[in-house]
Formats: C-alpha cells, structure tokens, sequence
C-alpha cells in the first residue's frame, strides 16, 4: 500500500511538473493545496467553485473540484490533486469546443492520474457522452492537437488526434462503431 500511494505521489508530482509549475521545481512546488496555490499565483487568479465554472455559456463540472482562472498559468491548462487550472487568455480564440476538450482533458488527470493518453480519452468519451463532442468537433480538435510537438508526456499531436479517434468511435452506440445505421 505504501508503494501505490508512493507511486501515486510520485505521478502527481510529475504531473504538477508536465503541466508547468511555474518558477523553480521545489519540492513544496510539487504537491501544492489549492490555497497554497491562489497564495502563490496571486491576485490574478480567481477561484470558481464547483458547479460554477461556465465555458461559453456551457456548465462544467469535473466531480466536486474547483477551477482556478489563472492568466498567467504557462499552459492552457492544467492539474493538481484537486483541482483543475485554466489559463483563460490562452483559451482566448480557440473554438467552444476545443475549450471544453482542454477543461475534460485537465478534468481527466483527476480520475485517471498522469496517463496523457488516457487524460484524452477521458476528455472525448465525456464530450461525446455529455453531447458537446461530435465527429465536426474532433476534427476542431485535431486541428488544434495537430500543430503540438511531443514531449516526455505526450505524443506528438497527430498521434494523440489517431488515440483519440479511436476513443471517440469507443463511445459511440454499437451501431456506430460497426459502422451499421441503428434501427429504430
């Protein structure tokens, strides 16, 4: 048990570091309470209770987790142990679903941990569930993804666009994903 929670540590950790921590990688960087982070982010960032968080117009939820608004987050989002971060001038210009796809996919890291791969299936299988994702919005966010270099966490974007293809079709109906029409 000591090993998993180690692990499970561990993975956080590197996480807080995948997604930009900003300044110096201390170790009090690493595993930061949501108000140790508002403390160090500082005035700039707000705090949207749970429930709260609209994206154009659209509710968000991600469990019971707060969203940090954070300007000045270096990414377009991000993921601590219980909460989620967005960097609202990065979301600037980018389509509604392509936002949404960034929140589920931070909102993934919640329930799925580190795993990237699985932070993005986590994001396609929800919107498609929870209707904002169709087959005109993967190809906005493999449109997005695309233009993505890979990293030590990540694939490059059309690798990561061809995993999340294949989670899209996983959560379509069975008729779907045969490729047959649903009969009624």
């Amino acid at each position: 048990m000591r090993l998993r929670t180690g692990l499970a540590l561990l993975g956080w950790a590197l996480c807080a570091l995948a997604f930009g921590v900003k300044g110096a990688a201390a170790q009090s960087d690493l595993d930061l309470t949501l108000e140790q982070y508002l403390a160090q982010a500082g005035d700039a960032a707000k705090l949207i209770a749970y429930g709260q968080l609209r994206i154009d117009g659209k509710r968000m939820i991600c469990g019971r987790r707060p969203t940090v608004m954070d300007p000045n987050f270096d990414s377009w989002g991000g993921a601590y142990p219980g909460f989620v971060i967005l960097n609202p001038k990065r979301l600037e210009g980018l389509s509604t679903t392509v936002k949404l796809y960034i929140y589920a996919h931070e909102c993934g890291h919640q329930f799925v941990g580190r795993d990237e791969e699985a932070a993005d299936c986590f994001a396609v299988k929800r919107g498609r569930r929870y209707g904002w994702l169709d087959a005109g919005g993967m190809d906005e966010i493999c449109g997005f993804i695309a233009k993505l270099k890979g990293s030590a966490d990540h694939f490059a974007g059309p690798k990561r666009c061809e995993i999340m293809r294949r989670c899209f079709k996983e959560a379509a109906p069975r008729a779907e994903r045969r490729g047959g029409s649903v009969r009624r």
